[in-house]
């Protein structure tokens, strides 16, 4: 006949107590952060991707002023494919974005190598070149066009300066006002991709650098051949942050030009949010939001193939 002693028939009981605490803190490790990050999921599904696909089915829709549910096919893509105007924002926009795109990377680029050099005053620097993204793109586009109006801004002081033949009136022409959002857009944006790159350059193993200016090469050979293709995903980033801004943007070219003069600066953005809200030709507009977000879906998932390969075959 066993003997049990009084504190084994207890230790059942404790476990059990212990075990309680311990099933209370998996359940909230499983559900707390669910029950927490629901409402912006909740969120993101009904205000983003929920608008998106309601945008979608106006674009089949003959939506005038108000919405008009009774689908009618592909009628408003096939109008829109036949507006000359349609055509003329699409052409700015690439002129707009592929300008932007490649000149951002550039003086970012450059920027960034410059500040990399551990140069004196490098943290003042830097503050400089990134101001201008503080600012909003309303700010940027009504700065520049006070100061690329020929009346009042540079071109009135080069001539008060001596130089009465300059002459800066692309802000009037119909053929360079494209180009001026080119030039507000890149004095906003260049500062952001010189950060970007910057915190590249500094994430580079300064080893590899030593051991190449060891071997011989120079400063520029190692930016080329080693630094620079380091980068490829900071490219990547900068890439779609860039073409995001390109292809929504709105209030820089509304607040500089305004679409003008005429439609020689009008975008796609611009030609939506007339044909949508001022026009009363919804469905149109939907069709035209719908080709935005084609051209952006044609730019990211690219660019994302092409990073996840490169990933795999690093690996």
């Amino acid at each position: 006949m066993s003997v049990t002693s009084p504190s084994e028939t207890h230790i059942p009981a404790i476990q059990k107590k212990a075990s309680a605490p311990g099933r209370m803190q998996a359940f909230a490790d499983i559900w707390l952060p669910r029950l927490v990050l629901s409402p912006t999921v909740f969120a993101s599904l009904l205000f983003v991707y929920g608008f998106i696909a309601f945008t979608a089915y106006l674009s089949f829709t003959d939506s005038r002023l108000m919405p008009n549910y009774e689908l009618t096919g592909f009628g408003q893509y096939q109008a829109l494919f036949e507006l000359d105007r349609w055509w003329v924002s699409a052409a700015n926009l690439g002129i707009f974005g592929g300008l932007f795109i490649l000149f951002c990377l550039i003086v970012g680029l450059l920027l960034a190598v410059f500040l990399d050099q551990k140069i004196r005053m490098e943290g003042a620097l830097r503050a400089i070149y990134l101001y201008p993204m503080a600012l909003s793109f309303i700010v940027t586009g009504v700065a520049w066009k006070w100061i690329l109006n020929p009346g009042l801004g540079l071109e009135k002081m080069v001539h008060e300066w001596g130089f009465p033949n300059f002459s800066m009136d692309w802000l009037v022409d119909s053929d360079m006002a494209i180009y001026t959002v080119v030039i507000a857009g890149l004095w906003q944006s260049s500062g952001f991709v010189m950060a970007l790159f910057l915190a590249g350059l500094r994430g580079v193993d300064d080893a590899i650098i030593k051991a190449a200016m060891v071997d011989g090469a120079s400063l520029p050979t190692i930016y080329r051949r080693i630094v620079i293709p380091a980068l490829r995903p900071v490219f990547f980033s900068v890439l779609l942050v860039l073409s995001h801004i390109a292809i929504k943007s709105f209030d820089l070219v509304m607040a500089l030009t305004a679409g003008g003069p005429g439609t020689s600066s009008d975008v796609p953005a611009i030609f939506m949010y007339q044909f949508s809200f001022t026009r009363g030709q919804l469905g149109l507009g939907a069709a035209s939001a719908m080709m935005m977000l084609m051209t952006v879906l044609a730019v990211l998932v690219p660019l994302i193939y092409l990073e996840s390969k490169e990933a795999k075959h690093g690996h």
